[in-house]
């Protein structure tokens, strides 16, 4: 399997600040244009618009309705700058949104509360990773979305169909539910991820280990360590909301914010147990390469045994000294292969009463 680079995602240490009026997209991914989605809900309806222009978008109203507004791609500044500024988001916030190498955070404004993470997008080859940013007041929630995915897909359907509670429940709730599935995909992930370290069998002697198979353990290690980074710090959201710190959180609702904050903690342990059972795969092929060095060494040394006293009596004849009784024997080169094959086989019955071989 081959996983996505995480090291794009490691914060730049000391990295210098842009000016708070400049906007630069750190992403490599390049779309021709964003693509913008806009659900605007209540309890007795609920209005799509697909595809829609950025000049449309214009301040949520607090008209008793609730405004999702879906973008997807980044690399277009201008849209997003644009967006950002109808909905008066700080230029900070605006510069977190397009600066995909950071670390995931949570930051509260006076007029709405900023919260950006990475998530992953499974598939049967490639780890496909993205950054996602979310804004969110009182009644609405905007998500920057780097890449075109469809994980949110059930959630708009349950927002057409008028499913559960969804469209009954302000955007904080919209929120958690799309925390869920964010969630739900590092737990698709992790479990994939099992079941490949599963096949990981270092200890059938008939099959070699791939020369590769510790670059593989390398790379899953750094994928579990790029999960854990990416789920601690939704978990310490989890713990603000908890506290009652963030302004934009209804009281109500805090129970399902406990509930991520419980999903979280046993995704961290799910990554603390894979990355335990990597680090016993590791010894393990140590453990196993070097126990079938012992044993090329041991068959070496049984075979060298076996030849140094047939090599030490073939030196003693093969001095040519004038008197050597045994050269004038008539039998006397059949005496010396018949000693030669008995201490052969002699040795050899010894070294497998041995176990030796």
């Amino acid at each position: 399997m081959e996983f996505f680079n995480p090291s794009r995602f490691i914060s730049i240490l000391n990295r210098k600040k842009s000016d708070p009026g400049e906007f630069n997209f750190t992403g490599n991914l390049k779309v021709d244009e964003s693509n913008i989605q806009l659900f605007k809900y209540s309890k007795d309806e609920c209005d799509e618009i697909k595809n829609m222009l950025p000049e449309n978008i214009s301040a949520f109203k607090k008209n008793g309705s609730n405004y999702w507004l879906n973008v997807y791609g980044l690399s277009d500044i201008e849209t997003i700058v644009s967006i950002c500024e109808k909905q008066g988001i700080h230029s900070l916030a605006i510069q977190d949104i397009l600066d995909v190498n950071q670390r995931p955070k949570f930051q509260e404004y006076e007029d709405f509360s900023f919260l950006t993470l990475k998530s992953i997008i499974p598939s049967d080859n490639v780890m496909i990773t993205e950054q996602i940013s979310f804004v969110f007041g009182s009644n609405y929630l905007i998500s920057f979305q780097e890449r075109k995915a469809d994980f949110f897909e059930h959630l708009r359907v349950r927002l057409r169909e008028n499913k559960d509670i969804l469209r009954e429940s302000t955007a904080d709730y919209l929120l958690y539910t799309l925390l869920e599935s964010i969630l739900d995909n590092y737990f698709k992930t992790l479990t994939k991820l099992d079941e490949e370290i599963e096949k990981l069998n270092f200890t059938d002697t008939k099959n070699e280990p791939s020369p590769n198979a510790l670059e593989v353990i390398e790379n899953y290690k750094k994928l579990v360590h790029f999960i854990k980074k990416s789920i601690l710090p939704i978990k310490e959201f989890t713990l603000i909301v908890e506290c009652g710190e963030s302004q934009f959180i209804e009281a109500k609702h805090l129970k399902y914010f406990s509930e991520i904050k419980d999903l979280c903690l046993t995704l961290i342990d799910n990554c603390d147990m894979i990355l335990s059972s990597l680090e016993s795969e590791t010894n393990l092929f140590f453990s196993v390469q070097g126990n079938r060095m012992s044993q090329v060494m041991k068959t070496l040394t049984v075979v060298a045994t076996i030849f140094i006293p047939l090599t030490f009596i073939a030196g003693i004849y093969g001095m040519n000294f004038s008197n050597m009784p045994e050269l004038e024997w008539k039998y006397g080169y059949l005496g010396v292969w018949i000693i030669i094959v008995c201490i052969f086989f002699g040795m050899i019955i010894y070294f497998h009463r041995k176990k030796w071989f």
